[in-house]
């Protein structure tokens, strides 16, 4: 949230008069300046300066420094509060921010062509619960004939129990002919940690146990308990560049998949952004006539909503 010039005013207002009895006026004018910039590195390097330049002020630079800190402070929680309180009014479909995805693909393994990719991303974060939508479909034909076909939706909930453990839910659709199968159900719940917090860098692990449907192509289908472990992790390299990394692992009797998405996102302008990812898909037992290992590479362009 932006600060406005009342706000400015207030904040300037802040420091005792007392403070400044002494300063010269030209000292006064850079720290007044300053603070009224909202800026803290900014302030904390002009009034170094001031010290350096009129050591025998000390104690009034102290009061103003600490003026500040305590305004800012004070600025920070009605801040947070404002926030707090719109999110807990906010109705069911405010607060959602997403990214759209469109552009090629190439895949080798059950499949070997080139193709369409679209996705759609949306997350809702609240006080303590979040929700995540995926949307993803690659699709091709050649000829006439249909020689990509692959669909997946999920929806995940999580609850927040402390600052880095979470309960989450996940409810997955997928449909892949090319892998052998025309519906893929699973459904898991678990615990989640945030192993990583970092402004440049997210790290989240999560598992739990699972349940999976397969309804096969050749019209036989198997229902199995499996456990569920995933990662999502995200480092921002730079301003404009920025890796990802979504991995996890469906672990059952009959058939294990085990899937990793590493992708590389370059800030075009704006709210737009190129991305370049590629996935490897492992079904340790897939259906006659199919192989184990898919990958496919995607290249879309990204907007940011």
């Amino acid at each position: 949230m932006k600060k406005t010039a009342l706000t400015l005013a207030i904040a300037a207002a802040a420091i005792p008069a007392t403070a400044h009895a002494s300063l010269p006026d030209p000292v006064r004018a850079m720290i007044d300046a300053a603070i009224a910039t909202g800026d803290k590195d900014k302030v904390a390097t002009v009034i170094e300066l001031a010290r350096q330049t009129n050591p025998d002020d000390a104690a009034e630079l102290d009061a103003i420094a600490d003026a500040f800190a305590a305004d800012q402070a004070e600025l920070a929680a009605a801040q947070a509060a404002a926030k707090e309180e719109a999110i807990r009014e906010s109705g069911l479909f405010d607060n959602w921010r997403g990214e759209g995805q469109l552009g090629a693909f190439r895949s080798t393994g059950n499949s070997s062509n080139t193709g369409l990719t679209a996705g759609l991303e949306l997350e809702r974060v609240g006080i303590d619960w979040r929700h995540k939508v995926t949307a993803l479909a690659d699709y091709q034909r050649s000829n006439g004939v249909t020689t990509r076909e692959q669909f997946l939706f999920a929806y995940e909930p999580n609850i927040r129990i402390d600052d880095r453990l979470f309960a989450y839910g996940l409810a997955q659709y997928e449909r892949d002919r090319f892998q052998g199968f025309t519906s893929r159900y699973s459904v898991s719940g678990g615990l989640g940690w945030r192993a990583i917090r970092e402004e440049d860098m997210t790290l989240s692990l999560k598992a739990g146990p699972a349940w999976r449907k397969t309804e096969r192509v050749d019209g036989s289908s198997t229902s199995r308990i499996a456990g569920l472990a995933a990662l999502d992790f995200d480092w921002r390299l730079s301003d404009t560049i920025k890796l990802t990394e979504d991995a996890n692992a469906f672990v059952q009797s009959d058939n294990s998949t085990f899937t990793s998405t590493t992708g590389i996102v370059a800030a075009l302008g704006g709210d737009f952004s190129a991305k370049v990812s590629y996935t490897v898909e492992l079904d340790t037992n897939p259906p006659p006539g199919a192989v184990k290992t898919d990958t496919l590479t995607r290249i879309t362009l990204v907007y940011d909503f």
